[in-house]
This record gives structure tokens, C-alpha cells and sequence, in this order.
């Protein structure tokens, strides 16, 4: 149980959404106490780091803004509160100092996550903050008290408010698994299907098999390809993404993941296009593929002609086969236009972030639950979602310090 200080806090989930909402109850004075099922804080912090911290993005608000989708309203005032600029000043009050990469994405100068999140700690600890790890949460007794599990055996803890901050299900092997979903829909608390968001998906080939075929998978699995666009209904995009051994995935497969995968759960699959050169006009196409080649074989001369040769090659064999590959007027439409059908989003667990979760209709403007008033959710449990570029850890944070306020300010009505 809580020691015999006044109005405690109880925040469950040690990751940024967790410890913003700590932060922020702590420096209006109230104890607070966070519990964590895995051994040390900001597990998924660290990982999410490691190729180096990208911790908000320097686009236009309005822009910044339009990437929540569906979710922009609802988020605004958050974001308005807690946003990019607000991101970068808390980093360098920890002395974490940022810059801006050339693609508009904000990075710690060191690059490196594991000493920001020390310097976090070490705040958090000279606020007050007390903390409970390797103790997962369970769900409330019926007496109203949390239920955790721990390495002395099961233990209750009374709290007065509570911030519920424990992610997503993607990285379950870092703690958030999902698990609380099914708590709180035994609650009444509206919750929505958590699925895979920033994620993989499996291909189909045009003999309807799953997965690439053999020779391209030990060719050409684990690279990239580069310089290309992706068109899918709205979405028209360059960038770069990777084969796999059952698909593809990378930085502009994410971006369009949320229309591919609702694309996917409404119609059985989602057939998106690949343009090859997108610098290249199609007339400059058609006439580059059309003009004699000679004696030169087909690669020869589309490698010498339009640059295309690797895996870009590969792609066009592995979907018009040979007999297609040979028709110039069907291959010169296809270099601008590859068709690759998706079968299916890859599994949650895999994805690097989840959409779904507790809906914002079952909040008020606090984020606290209308079902179990005291209860506050913060982070990415709640129901939206983001491309990656800083955006998920900026709204987590976002969402994180209004859940703490919003518990503080719980504590100070009810005392009052």
C-alpha cells in the first residue's frame, strides 16, 4: 500500500506517455508512484532509439497536425499544449540538446536515446517520484483497490487517482502487449480492436500464392528499393522500402499503412502501384523500352537506357513473368505502374506502433474515463495513430502531460 502521504497518484506504464504524466503530477506537488511490469523504465524508448532518437518533427503546425488523420480534432488542444517546439525545449531542459535532420525530423545532437532517458530519471527522482518495476498490473479488486502482480506474490494499492499509461500491443516483449484491453472492456469502457499501425504487410502473387517466389526471396530479400513513388487511392508518395521474405516493408510502406490495411480489412486485399522511375515521364518510358535494341539482350538494353537493372528488374519479372516482361507495350506501362496486391497487414506484435484502443468518446477533455472517474489513459492505449517521423512519441508525451494534469486537477476538485 501507498505510505500515508496525501492524495498519491498511481501512474501504471513506464514508458514516455507514463513518465510525462509523472512529471507533470509531481511538479504540481502531488506523490505520485509509478508501477511498470518489466524490470527498468522506457524499454521501447531505448529500442525505438538505437538507430537514433527521432523525437518530433519540424514541419508547419498545420501540417503537423494533419498527420493524426481521423484523430487531428480530438488531438489539437493537446498538441497545441504539448507540440514539437515544446518537445525540443523539454530535451534541452535535459540537456539533451536537438537539431534538425534534413528531412525535417528533429534528433537529439548525440543521437542516442539511453541519455535522455537518464536525465529523465534523474528528475523524476529528485521530484519525488517512487516506483514499483517487474509489477503488472491485474486490474482492480472489488474493493476498488489496483491488482498487481509481483515477485512477492500478488499485492493491492490503494490510489486516489490513476494514470493508465501501457501502450499499445506492438513489442510485446518490452511490456505492451495489449492485455489491458479486455480490463477495461469489462469495465464498460469502450475500447477498439488494436491493430497493427507503421507496419509489413504479406504480398500475393499474380499465381494468388502468399509471398514472393523462391529466386526473388534468396535474391533479393533484405534490400531496398530505392528512389521509387507508391500510389494508393489518395496516397502518391517517393521514397524507399525493403523486401522480406513474405513482402515488404519500410519507411514508405508505413506511411501508407493505415489506407492499405483498412483497404485489406474491407475488401480481402489491397492492390497498390510502384512506379520504377518516377523521374522519368511514361512517354520517355515507352520510348526508351520501344527503341531497337539490336543484339543487346532486354536487361542489357533497359539497363543501358533507363538505369533499370537489380532488383527493380527482378520486380518486373516477378510480376509479368517472362512472356509479360517481353511484351514492350505492357512492360513500359508497367515500369511506371507495378502492381503489387497486399494480402494482409503484418502481425500486431511486429508492427512498430498500434492503432485502436480506448476511444476518445470514452474520455473527457481531461482524458479521464466517463466509466471509472479517477482513471486517466495517456499515450499509445488511446485510439489513434501516426506515421513514424516523431509524431507517435510527441503525441504520447502530449497525451501523457494532460492525463497527468488531468489527475492533479482530479485530486484538487475532489479534495476541495
Amino acid at each position: 500500500m501507498f505510505p500515508s502521504t496525501p492524495d498519491p497518484i498511481a501512474v501504471i506504464g513506464a514508458g514516455p506517455a507514463g513518465l510525462m504524466a509523472a512529471q507533470a503530477a509531481a511538479q504540481a506537488g502531488v506523490p505520485v508512484r509509478v508501477f511498470d511490469a518489466m524490470p527498468s523504465a522506457g524499454r521501447k524508448f531505448l529500442l525505438a532509439g538505437r538507430g537514433g532518437l527521432n523525437l518530433t518533427h519540424s514541419e508547419s503546425e498545420p501540417r503537423f497536425l494533419a498527420r493524426f488523420g481521423g484523430r487531428e480534432a480530438v488531438l489539437t488542444p493537446l498538441l497545441k499544449d504539448f507540440g514539437a517546439g515544446e518537445v525540443r525545449a523539454w530535451a534541452d531542459g535535459l540537456g539533451a540538446q536537438t537539431f534538425v535532420g534534413s528531412s525535417g525530423r528533429v534528433f537529439p545532437k548525440s543521437m542516442k536515446a539511453a541519455p535522455l532517458l537518464r536525465a529523465w530519471l534523474r528528475q523524476l527522482h529528485g521530484l519525488g517520484v517512487q516506483w514499483r518495476m517487474r509489477w503488472r498490473w491485474l486490474g482492480w479488486d472489488e474493493g476498488g483497490a489496483l491488482r498487481f502482480a509481483t515477485p512477492e506474490g500478488e499485492q493491492q494499492v490503494a490510489a486516489r487517482a490513476v494514470v493508465l499509461a501501457l501502450g499499445g500491443a506492438s513489442w510485446p516483449r518490452l511490456g505492451s502487449d495489449g492485455g489491458w484491453a479486455s480490463l477495461l472492456a469489462g469495465q464498460g469502457v469502450e475500447v477498439a480492436p488494436l491493430k497493427s499501425a507503421n507496419c509489413g504487410f504479406d504480398v500475393r502473387r499474380p499465381d494468388g500464392a502468399i509471398g514472393w517466389s523462391p529466386y526473388f526471396i534468396e535474391h533479393f530479400a533484405g534490400q531496398p528499393f530505392k528512389t521509387v513513388a507508391l500510389r494508393f487511392a489518395d496516397f502518391e508518395r517517393r521514397g524507399e522500402f525493403v523486401v522480406t521474405e513474405t513482402g515488404i516493408e519500410g519507411s514508405l510502406i508505413y506511411a501508407a499503412s493505415a489506407p492499405l490495411r483498412d483497404a485489406i480489412s474491407a475488401q480481402g486485399s489491397a492492390a497498390m502501384h510502384v512506379d520504377l522511375l518516377p523521374d522519368h515521364t511514361s512517354e520517355q518510358v515507352r520510348a526508351a523500352v520501344l527503341r531497337p535494341r539490336g543484339a543487346r539482350s532486354l536487361a542489357s538494353h533497359l539497363k543501358g537506357q533507363l538505369g533499370l537493372h537489380g532488383i527493380k528488374m527482378a520486380l518486373l519479372h516477378e510480376c509479368l513473368g517472362r512472356d509479360g516482361v517481353h511484351d514492350v507495350e505492357l512492360l513500359a506501362r508497367t515500369i511506371k505502374a507495378v502492381p503489387i496486391v497486399l494480402a494482409a497487414p503484418r502481425p500486431v506484435e511486429e508492427a512498430i506502433s498500434t492503432a485502436g484502443g480506448v476511444a476518445f468518446e470514452a474520455l473527457d477533455e481531461h482524458l479521464m474515463l466517463r466509466a471509472l472517474p479517477g482513471v486517466f489513459c495517456a499515450g499509445e492505449m488511446l485510439d489513434w495513430e501516426a506515421p513514424t517521423g516523431g509524431y507517435l512519441l510527441t503525441a504520447s508525451l502530449a497525451t501523457g502531460l494532460a492525463a497527468g494534469r488531468g489527475a492533479g486537477r482530479w485530486l484538487r476538485s475532489a479534495a476541495g
